[in-house]
């Protein structure tokens, strides 16, 4: 692993320039703890890199669960018929099974990840030929193996104490209910050590935006 630093207004760990050829698009994994703030860090990159090409990792879940009848037919089959309502499927009930039976959450992502990791796989080889990067925005990439189809991985990361509060109050949970979550996750800090770089996400807004504009100075030089 990469472990270089440098320092500059945010806090941010850095690494050496991305090791690709010139004129062959980078493909920069983006991932980090349940509410440490990728989708944020995402949003601030779309207006810096209006030409990049982004993959949600969550929304092709979303799409696949709701939309591909395989993928209806097998969640069925494994969590029973009454997961899915007329109007779709009953996420929260799902998650509460998932989070406390892991073999239940195996099954489930051994149904959605290949599919995923496929989609965004064919979408990054794509635009290998494009002059802008690549993102995919995945939340489980070194659980999954996906680091290895990156040229560089991005960790989104906050303190503990800030991570369990925002949980808490974006999904309405109460502590137990978000420390399980959480703890069933890959701890952050092995993310952190793995990381090519380290977006610190304690701050303000503001502050997660001046890093994700340093980051996207930085490729376009490389590019």
């Amino acid at each position: 692993m990469r472990t270089g630093r440098f320092s500059f207004p945010v806090k941010l760990v850095e690494a050496p320039p991305c090791p690709v050829h010139r004129g062959v698009v980078p493909v920069i994994g983006i991932t980090g703890g349940i509410a440490t703030g990728k989708t944020a860090l995402v949003a601030s990159l779309r207006d810096l890199l209006p030409g990049a090409a982004f993959f949600d990792a969550d929304e092709s879940a979303h799409a696949l669960s709701e939309g591909d009848a395989e993928v209806r037919a097998l969640i069925a089959g494994t969590f029973g018929a009454e997961i899915y309502s007329p109007q779709g499927l009953n996420r929260p009930q799902l998650r509460a099974i998932v989070f406390a039976d892991p073999e239940k959450k195996q099954a489930l992502e051994q149904i959605l990840h290949p599919r995923i990791r496929r989609q965004w796989t064919l979408q990054a080889e794509s635009r290998r030929q494009s002059a802008e990067p690549f993102f995919a925005d995945i939340p489980l990439l070194y659980e999954t193996g996906g680091e290895t189809l990156c040229d560089r991985v991005v960790v989104v990361a906050c303190s503990q104490r800030i991570q369990l509060q925002r949980l808490m109050t974006r999904s309405f949970l109460d502590e137990a209910a978000a420390e399980q979550i959480i703890a069933a996750q890959m701890p952050l800090a092995e993310k952190i050590a793995r990381a090519d770089q380290v977006v610190w996400n304690n701050g303000t807004p503001e502050v997660l935006a001046a890093q994700a504009k340093t980051l996207a100075a930085e490729w376009r030089q490389a590019g």
